[in-house]
């Protein structure tokens, strides 16, 4: 199966002091990089989330971030006294130098510094929970994080089925065009062969030699091994069966498909350079041009 490591998932839960939202996003990365971003009131939990986050994904760059919206009876506004004045003070200097109306203080509140952040109140931090629950099954995070994970990974499945989709079909043109090499290799290798023992008969004629006709296939058929591909043929026949066997299992080896994809691009370059024949060539090319295809969408699976 694939995981796609692009995905999203998001899962709230409501409390008498508040609802709560963690947002998950994941996207490429070779190797498992986690990140949590959390309100300065739960901030200790941040190990617990990342070793959590750590233990239920396995590659990709995560990150995930909680909100959480207080409810109106567990906090209250604080009022920077000192900022008011500040404000207060010098707007009635102005108001006195240009002759305005005087400034209520309601009407300042809303400026920086004055009334920008909230108090819980007291005793909600035991009402939050402590690292200690994750230990707990059913704890209140540990809940939540897994709900959050829980979607995240229905969406990284539902990718990973659309990106095996499109792989397995590049999977077939390949195996298609493996064929094809096979085929214009049969057909290529005798004509090679022939024209080459034609073109040493011609120039030991031409050059009034002795002919040892044992000699010349001796020679040809070390330069066949040479030029032979019917074993790189054979090995990318197997990555292919390989990669099909390896996609169609119960895990996602996004790595291990990757490295597949190297090998066979290994074995087609191999192949490209060992003949001539502008057919087989252009094939080659093709296979490379598949294969190239493959390895951008399995750079997407986890």
């Amino acid at each position: 199966m694939f995981l796609s490591m692009t995905g999203f998932g998001r899962a709230s839960r409501e409390f008498p002091w508040g609802t709560v939202t963690f947002e998950a996003v994941s996207v490429n990365h070779r190797y498992q990089d986690i990140s949590v971003r959390l309100p300065k009131e739960i901030h200790s939990l941040e190990s617990a989330l990342t070793a959590s986050l750590r233990s239920l994904l396995r590659r990709g760059k995560i990150r995930l971030i909680a909100e959480i919206d207080w409810a109106a009876d567990f906090k209250t506004a604080r009022i920077d006294t000192c900022a008011l004045r500040s404000y207060y003070d010098r707007i009635q200097e102005v108001a006195a130098e240009v002759n305005a109306p005087q400034t209520e203080l309601t009407a300042l509140l809303n400026l920086p510094g004055v009334c920008d952040s909230m108090r819980l109140r007291e005793g909600i931090s035991g009402e939050l929970g402590e690292p200690a629950e994750f230990a707990k099954s059913g704890g209140l995070w540990k809940d939540l994080v897994c709900d959050t994970v829980d979607a995240l990974m229905e969406m990284k499945r539902s990718e990973g089925e659309k990106l095996q989709a499109v792989v397995e079909e590049d999977l077939k043109e390949l195996e298609r065009l493996t064929g094809a090499l096979s085929e214009r290799w049969n057909s290529a290798s005798s004509e090679a062969l022939s024209a080459l023992g034609s073109r040493i008969e011609k120039v030991m004629e031409r050059f009034a030699l002795e002919i040892d006709r044992n000699r010349i296939a001796q020679e040809i058929s070390l330069l066949a091994d040479k030029w032979d591909v019917s074993e790189e043929l054979a090995r990318l026949a197997g990555h292919i069966a390989k990669f099909r066997e390896i996609a169609s299992g119960r895990e996602s080896e996004g790595r291990k498909l990757d490295f597949l994809i190297q090998e066979m691009n290994r074995e087609v370059n191999t192949m490209g350079s060992k003949t001539g024949d502008a057919e087989f060539r252009w094939m080659v090319v093709e296979a490379k041009s598949c294969l190239e295809r493959i390895r951008e969408q399995i750079q997407n699976v986890e």
